[in-house]
């Protein structure tokens, strides 16, 4: 039998080993992989195409890069937060192939192709999303901290309204769906508010869903 810290290192080796493998294996085909040998100490490396707020990027990836890292620190677009980085706060959320997802929970090459809107890619000052200027009306926001994620939700959580998505709230699953406070509340229940700026962000998104705030 080999000493406790040969087989301790074996054992890492075997994990680094298989973390990159279940990434390529999760990474849809056209992301090329360099792979290392287990053990190296060398990342596994990926070649990624992404369609960010309708510009094509191209980045060459450590295959455990999430895709709020890839935006924040590969990217620049630094308007996406990590807040928990667990997926608990939503201050990451981007909205990837028109749905609305935790950035710091997804892995980069995972999203090969896809089209992907940052706050960036809503709005900018002199051209303001209509719910980036509600937010401001009505004082959506304190900190501004979760602001870019919480947008980025309301945007995705109208959109899916009209789609006719259901939630836990929705009581009759065959009528149409109506923008309603218990909707906005459950629906945005996951994207986290540490000021407390809720009863204004509802404020916010039912006059862009075209009612009376």
């Amino acid at each position: 039998m080999g000493r406790p810290e040969d087989l301790e290192l074996n054992r890492r080796d075997l994990m680094v080993g298989a973390s990159a493998a279940a990434a390529l294996a999760a990474a849809p085909n056209g992301a090329r992989a360099d792979a290392s040998p287990a053990g190296t100490g060398r990342p596994v490396m990926a070649k990624v195409s992404l369609t960010v707020n309708g510009q094509r990027r191209d980045l060459d990836l450590d295959t455990r890069t999430s895709l709020l890292d890839a935006a924040r620190e590969h990217l620049h677009l630094t308007g996406s937060k990590k807040g928990c980085d667990h997926g608990q706060c939503g201050a990451c959320t981007m909205i990837v192939d028109g749905r609305r997802i935790n950035a710091c929970l997804t892995l980069a090459v995972m999203h090969q192709g896809s089209e992907i809107i940052t706050i960036e890619g809503l709005g900018q000052p002199e051209n303001l999303h209509p719910m980036q200027a509600a937010f401001i009306k009505h004082d959506g926001y304190q900190c501004g901290y979760c602001t870019p994620g919480q947008i980025c939700s309301g945007v995705a959580v109208l959109a899916e309204i009209k789609a006719g998505i259901p939630s836990h709230v929705t009581a009759d699953l065959n009528a149409t769906l109506a923008v309603t406070e218990a909707e906005i509340r459950e629906r945005m229940s996951g994207n986290i508010c540490r000021c407390g700026a809720y009863s204004n962000i509802v404020e916010a998104m039912t006059e862009v869903a075209g009612k009376p705030a």
